[in-house]
């Protein structure tokens, strides 16, 4: 799986070149993601290419989330489309991830933590 990495301020801002996060491509994602996850890192996971995420998605997700928070770094999500944020919240996963409308909004509550 191909996922699009981007620097910026100090966090990388990741993108799938897929519009689905399920159980066809979940582990592949999360192999993907594993170099990205062993560090103390910040990572921005821009949801906007994505159109459908199913429950094995969530998961990886959810576990690329603990890997990072294991090792003090956070992951924010942003860009999601009105059909996978009702899934979010249907399953109440927007109490455990932090949600954003865009980047940019990702970017300043990152910045705002770093401040405080």
């Amino acid at each position: 799986m191909n996922l699009n990495i981007l620097e910026k301020d100090g966090l990388k801002i990741i993108s799938m070149t897929t519009e689905d996060l399920d159980a066809g491509n979940s582990k592949d994602f999360r192999r993907a993601m594993e170099p990205l996850l062993g560090e103390k890192a910040n990572i921005i996971f821009d949801m906007n290419g994505l159109r459908f995420v199913d429950s094995s998605g969530l998961g990886a997700l959810l576990s690329c989330l603990r890997q990072l928070n294991s090792v003090d770094g956070d992951m924010k999500l942003c860009g999601m489309s009105k059909q996978v944020r009702a899934l979010f919240e249907l399953v109440r996963m927007h109490r455990i991830f932090d949600i954003f409308n865009d980047q940019d909004e990702a970017i300043r509550a990152f910045q705002e933590q770093q401040s405080s």
